[in-house]
């Protein structure tokens, strides 16, 4: 049986984590092995706890209970579960529960570049990209299109905060993603580290050295690391000019670049690992 707990106290210390701590108070940058997030909606709940995640605690509404969040609960059986009608769920976090279920889950031990980098071909890796929706995006085309990893340099928006989880679809709990060193290791250091990995570095950019994302030499990469800039400026002078290889793709009617998550959904789809296609460098 699940523990159902009615809100009676909108001032309860265990609803903080859904309606008073900001993002950066539930990552806990102090205290990492204490950072917590929330995810939205059964279907991402579901497949965070595929994944491994551990649940502390469900918000819903009660009509939740005994509908689309039973399967969650029976395998929750001991994790609370606050609940009260909408009006009153509405007046704790601000805004109305359109997907009717949150979950505060505990955030994973970080792991390393080298470690989700293991024994993969295609990785994407995200320079300075602050805004989640694009950050879900990205992720959700990356898990649909063929990368096996995702790295950030420590300029990215949070990929586990709330909105970022949310336009994922959860595909964040399903793609392996690293920080990328900290703010003094990017973008030199970074890059060399995939480049000691065998990785040739792809910047998508507006450079006269572009390939097409077609380019059959750049699908043929045995490892390939595609490299997106913040959605204002694009990447870097410095990392361009790091990067093993520039990418571009073929623009009409004047139009010059892409958002960066159309445009890592068509690099993603060109440039994924085909059958046959890789050979050795």
């Amino acid at each position: 049986m699940a523990r159902i707990i009615e809100i009676t106290d909108l001032s309860a210390p265990a609803l903080d984590v859904y309606a008073r701590l900001t993002e950066a108070q539930l990552r806990s940058r102090l205290e990492p092995e204490k950072g917590v997030f929330i995810a939205e909606s059964a279907k991402v709940i579901g497949t965070a706890l595929d994944a491994g995640y551990a649940p502390l605690s469900f918000l819903m509404e009660r009509r939740q209970i005994d509908g689309p969040a039973a399967p969650l609960l029976a395998r929750c059986p001991d994790t609370p579960v606050y609940t009260a009608d909408r009006a009153v769920l509405a007046g704790l976090t601000g805004y109305a529960l359109t997907r009717g279920v949150l979950c505060a889950m505990r955030r994973p031990a970080p792991r390393s570049v080298e470690e989700v980098c293991a024994g993969v071909n295609r990785v994407a890796v995200l320079e300075n990209i602050v805004d989640s929706t694009n950050i879900g995006a990205i992720f959700r085309s990356a898990a649909a299109l063929g990368m096996d990893a995702v790295l950030l340099s420590p300029g990215c928006c949070d990929p586990l905060c709330r909105r970022a989880v949310r336009v994922s679809m959860g595909t964040v709990f399903q793609v392996p993603w690293a920080r990328l060193g900290d703010s003094a290791a990017w973008p030199g250091p970074g890059l060399d580290r995939l480049h000691a990995m065998g990785f040739v570095t792809a910047a998508m950019a507006l450079d006269p050295r572009a390939l097409p994302v077609d380019a059959p030499a750049l699908r043929q990469a045995p490892k390939l690391a595609v490299v997106l800039g913040t959605e204002g400026d694009g990447l870097q002078k410095e990392t361009i000019a790091r990067c093993r290889a520039a990418v571009m793709i073929p623009m009409q009617h004047g139009v010059d670049s892409l958002n960066v998550g159309a445009a890592a959904a068509v690099a993603f789809w060109e440039l994924r690992a085909r059958q046959g296609e890789l050979t050795e460098t």
